[in-house]
Formats: C-alpha cells, structure tokens, sequence
C-alpha cells in the first residue's frame, strides 16, 4: 500500500483530504462520520467577526481583565445572544474527546480588533491550528492596493503574536500582484496559505427583480484557477500551500499534489456525494500512486510546479492561441 501521509502547519496527515469549512463540520456526529470516511483533518465552519464581536458581556469583562483595551470593544452589543460563540468553544472541547483528527479552528474577518481574545479562547479549548479566512472586497475607491495589502500584514501578526498555535490564512485570488503577495504573506508567521476562497457569488432573479446567490458550490472546472498558483507558488514560497475549490474526485487531488499542494480542501463535492466521497478519491489516489509505481506522496509532490516543469511558460499564459485561433 503507498504511504499517503502528508504534514500540514506541522500536523502529521494520514492522508492529504482535509474537509474544509462548510456546514458539514459544524457538529461532532458530522465531524465523526467525515473522519470516519477518511478525513485526515476538518476545518470548523467559520465564525465571523460580527458574531465574536456581538457576544456575551462576561466575554467582554473578561478579556478587559486579562488586559484587553476597553476602547477596542467598539462593536460590541448586548442585546445578541452569546450561544454561537459559547456553541463553538463547546464544540471543540467536545471534539477533542470525540475524534483524533487534527481540528483547524476558522474565523472569517476584515480586522484585527476584539476577536483576537477569541482566538485564544479557541486555542485553550484544543484547536490543532486556525484558520483565518480574510477576504477584502477590491471595490474601495479611495484606498490603494498597498493600503489594503497592509492590512492583512497587520492582521496576521497581531494574530501570530497572540496565539502560539500554527495560522494558516485563505486569500482570494484578488490582488494586483498575487505572486508577489503570496510570496510576502508566506514569509510572515503563518504556516500556511489556502489558495482559493470560495465566494458569495451574486446573481439577479428577473422576475423578483431582486439581489440572490448563485453557484454556491464548485465545478470541477474550477480547479483551474488554484491549480496555476498553486504550481506557479509552491516551489517558490516559505510555507505551507493546499488547495481549495474544485477538488470533486480522486483526479482532482492527484493534479494538486503534482503542482505541489501539501494537501486538498474539499467541502462541494461532500455535499454532492456524500463523505463517502472521501474514501473513492483516496482509493483513485492509491490506484494511481501504485500505477505509476510511486511509493509515498513525497516521490511526486511538485512534479509539474513551476520550477519543475519543462516548459514553465504554459503556466503564465493566459491568452488562447491554438484552440481558438480562427
């Protein structure tokens, strides 16, 4: 049988499949029966900001007497109920007794305010690592790209500065220089990059004439875009890159680990087939390693990356030339 171990944020992985945040880790039976069915680590659905930063006035006391400035709290409100943050450091102290998997904690935010308390609340309750998923809309007409680049500069080393567990951050694709802000990011104290996040995607009802989403879950056919950077960056980074987004089969997490992945994110392809899912994209992979007489993920890992591949131009193409050529 070919090793499929891989390591991530330091975390030893029994296999390179993490369920990535989504409903489906958002309680202990989902998250059993996802390490049941091969999950090698999960990542928590997400908590955001607004609901750290809304929580329960006790919280808020606290923190100011663990030294926290009581100027901070400026979005604080009592009148919303603390259970979902109660809910999710009780999820994880449940989770530690209940799975052996790695747990990676998630928070999605936009500052680098009040929420930093609840990061270490996370880390005293068990989480293996964090997870920050940081997205800010490029739509800010009077800020320029540095003043948003810096941003997420001070957000993660206010972070890495608070919490001794390992941070791994999941950016978009929407920067005016993502090669070399990937490489930038990748030398701060994050362990780890996640390339891409899968976004809210808007959509009209002509009928309705009103605001919907759409194309909540990914297509195969979105790998392409993670694919390129992560083939581009892997061999060119100082930490950790796994994929996310469009990762549906076994085909799919074969072509990652060849750009250089150290492991997939999937959550779409759960909800689509179900976490047995898991276990028919493990056996493609182990199929595949022992066809081509691989013996451990190591033997292939970055085969096509950038620095690896013959012709390492076809990787910044980005205009068709032979397909459409009429």
């Amino acid at each position: 049988m070919p090793d499929l171990s891989t390591t991530y944020l330091g975390l030893k992985l029994k296999n390179p499949i993490i369920a990535s945040s989504s409903t489906l880790t958002d309680n202990v039976e989902s998250v059993k029966n996802l390490a049941k069915n091969g999950a090698s680590a999960v990542v928590l659905r997400s908590i955001f900001e607004e609901e750290i930063t809304m929580e329960a006035e006790h919280y808020v006391k606290e923190a100011i007497n663990s030294g926290y400035d009581e100027s901070l709290f400026d979005y604080f409100d009592s009148r919303v109920k603390q259970h979902n943050v109660e809910q999710y450091l009780d999820l994880l102290l449940e989770l530690r007794r209940h799975v052996t998997i790695p747990i990676i904690g998630s928070i999605n935010a936009v500052t680098n305010h009040e929420w930093m308390y609840f990061a270490k609340k996370m880390e005293a309750n068990g989480a293996d690592a964090l997870e920050l998923n940081l997205f800010l809309m490029p739509s800010h007409l009077n800020r320029t790209c540095e003043e948003t680049e810096k941003i997420y500069f001070d957000i993660i080393n206010k972070l890495t500065s608070e919490i001794s567990i390992p941070v791994t951050l999941k950016i978009s694709h929407y920067f005016s220089n993502l090669a070399s802000v990937i490489k930038k990011l990748s030398e701060t104290n994050i362990k780890g990059l996640v390339l891409f996040n899968k976004f809210f995607s808007p959509d009209f009802d002509i009928e309705e004439e009103k605001l919907i989403s759409t194309y909540v879950l990914s297509n195969p056919q979105d790998l392409a875009m993670s694919l390129r950077w992560i083939a581009m960056m892997s061999d060119r980074v100082s930490c950790d890159l796994v994929a996310s987004t469009g990762i549906h089969d076994g085909a799919g997490v074969i072509k990652q680990l060849l750009a250089g992945a150290k492991a997939v994110q999937v959550a779409s392809t759960l909800y689509k087939n179900g976490p047995e899912q898991i276990g028919a994209m493990l056996r493609d992979l182990e199929e595949w390693m022992n066809r081509k007489g691989y013996k451990s993920i190591n033997d292939f890992r970055g085969k096509l990356s950038y620095g690896k591949v013959k012709d390492p131009a076809l990787l910044e193409r980005v205009q068709f030339m032979k397909y459409f050529n009429l």
